[in-house]
């Protein structure tokens, strides 16, 4: 980024994401490098400049939104010439001016819509627009780099933003000397222990993890949210004398005399768990993994290391090994009691509300706390709503990243297609050797398709195959039918939960029709290139005869086809 203001060959640069990406941060380090003057910019001016070294001027638009005019409301012209300097300027073989701008991707189209129109204006927008759409940064012959920080993946910012956050040297001047035997920081406090839980990589891995399948959901973080994400899991409180239900110093002795030292349960409050859930759905970060569901989807086996484990000899492991054995937020006297009337009372009592709340807690805590050798006994991921989703991270997309470029196990492969068949079809098949394509006498978007269309075999055969890829940035499920054409299905991490489910037969209500319709457009497309196939292959009938085949299920649920011919009559 700097190479492009400071180099031989000198670019404008554009700075574009969502609110909470850092774009004038990164703007403010630019400048700071390029020994702008620190008075102007701490001035609350929207646009500054200064001279480069080249002699030539650099141009600084920190906040676009605060640089145009309130919708509705004329230009200045003052504004309206500089951006008009700016779009002449990328196609211009010469130029003396340069430019850095900071913006929200919707807010730079939204300028430049209601500029007035001009050629120049008009290349530069049709320019954004695609290079937002095709996520290039630059295009040959324009001076311009262009950087979409939603690009950039949470779990990477994750990594460097926890590592920053641990080793403040704040948090030593907390916990060393006088005030590590204080209240507020010593052995008892809960901020302490969040603190020091927050730095165990089996917690932090199951976050990242989550944070990655957001990536591959394409749901975008911003460091922003992050950031509070990280204060949150360190200050959270869910009891209602906190403020903000976050913790000050001050709060730890009398949290620490009533007894709520559980309420401050980091496993809690790295979901949001403390927070009201209008604050929380307001929050990106917090609103994208309360779609996970975690606490509120369970096991029996799970609920019953909570709930019995204890009196239970064959639990009791467990329960000693994640209660037990947790003094601050595992099994704890209210805990205790909460979960003897629970037990003791009938299921209608009013009362145990209080223990199923905790019960979510606790099942929040489990995700954080089960080790990776016991994960597959425990199935781990079935405390979320997503029960393939650490499949999908370990055996889809940790294997055919093309830092890796493994081979996605077949019998995922299969199960993929099978789950396919059963939403182009709309039978319970069970094949999953071949993909079925079929079609319907009303349209290729019926539910049920009872005329065989072809076949396309999974393992390479003729041409045709069925597997994994890497495309873009998440994994793909390509299908090919010869070796010049293919179509490619993108399998982000709700599409994948949905194929799998399908495959087993049983669907969520909790699944959106938008996965439905779109593997229903994914069938139109294998049609439209099996036809192309056909028209390659040069593929004749009788034009006196009309035959289709017709599709129906054996008794094991496997496709099979019956010709049924139509005789035309000739026309003299």
């Amino acid at each position: 980024m700097l190479a492009c203001l400071t180099g031989e060959s000198l670019v404008s640069v554009i700075l574009t994401g969502t609110a909470g990406d850092g774009k004038t941060h990164l703007c403010s380090k630019i400048w700071e490098h390029l020994q702008g003057e620190a008075a102007v910019w701490a001035s609350n001016n929207p646009y500054i400049n200064l001279t480069l070294p080249s002699g030539t001027t650099l141009h600084v638009i920190r906040d676009l939104s605060a640089w145009v005019p309130p919708q509705g409301a004329e230009w200045e012209l003052d504004a309206r010439n500089l951006l008009e300097q700016f779009s002449d300027g990328l196609f211009s073989a010469q130029t003396s001016d340069y430019f850095l701008i900071a913006a929200n991707d919707g807010q730079l189209i939204e300028t430049w819509r209601r500029l007035p129109d001009s050629p120049a204006v008009s290349k530069a927008r049709a320019l954004f627009e695609q290079l937002l759409v095709e996520d290039q940064e630059e295009q040959p012959g324009v001076a311009l780099r262009f950087f979409n920080l939603s690009r950039g993946s949470s779990a990477q910012l994750f990594d460097c933003a926890v590592d920053a956050f641990l080793n403040h040297p704040g948090w030593k001047l907390c916990f060393e000397g006088e005030n590590g035997e204080s209240v507020a920081f010593g052995p008892k406090s809960p901020i302490r222990r969040n603190y020091e839980l927050l730095q165990t990589p089996l917690l932090q891995q199951r976050l990242r993890d989550l944070l990655e399948l957001c990536d591959y959901n394409d749901l975008h973080i911003p460091i922003r949210e992050i950031l509070a994400l990280l204060v949150n899991a360190v200050l959270g409180h869910s009891g209602n004398t906190c403020k903000d239900h976050l913790m000050v110093p001050a709060d730890v002795p009398r949290i620490i005399a009533e007894g709520s030292v559980a309420k401050a349960s980091i496993y809690n409050n790295l979901i949001g768990g403390n927070l009201r859930e209008s604050r929380r759905e307001s929050i990106g970060v917090f609103n994208y993994l309360d779609r996970f569901r975690l606490g509120h989807e369970t096991t029996n086996r799970i609920d019953s290391i909570l709930i019995f484990g204890e009196a239970d000899e064959a639990l009791q492991s467990y329960y000693d090994q994640y209660l037990g054995s947790d003094t601050f937020y595992g099994a704890d006297a209210s805990y205790r009691k909460a979960q003897s009337d629970y037990v003791e009372s009938a299921d209608e009592d009013l009362s145990n509300s209080r223990f199923l709340e905790m019960l979510v807690v606790q099942r929040r805590a489990l995700f954080f706390k089960i080790p990776t050798k016991e994960a597959t006994d425990l199935h781990l991921w079935d405390l979320t709503v997503f029960r393939f989703a650490g499949e999908y991270l370990e055996r889809v997309v940790r294997t055919v990243h093309p830092n890796l470029k493994g081979r996605v196990d077949r019998h995922i492969v299969s199960r993929l297609v099978r789950g396919l068949n059963r939403v182009i079809v709309g039978m319970l098949i069970n094949d999953d050797r071949k993909l079925c394509l079929g079609t319907s006498l009303q349209s290729t978007g019926a539910k049920v398709s009872r005329i065989y269309e072809d076949s396309i075999s999974v393992v390479p055969s003729k041409g045709e195959r069925v597997e994994i890829v890497w495309q873009g940035n998440k994994p793909a499920l390509q299908v090919t039918l010869s070796e010049q054409i293919s179509e490619v299905f993108p399998l982000n991490l709700v599409r994948y939960e949905f194929l799998s489910r399908v495959a087993e037969g049983a669907l969520p209500s909790s699944f959106s029709k938008e996965c439905y319709e779109d593997v229903l457009s994914f069938k139109s497309r294998l049609l439209t290139a099996l036809k192309k196939r056909r028209k390659a292959e040069a593929v004749e009938g009788d034009e006196f005869i009309l035959s289709f085949q017709r599709l129906r299920l054996d008794e094991n649920g496997n496709p099979e086809h019956r010709t049924i011919q139509l005789n035309l009559p000739a026309t003299p």
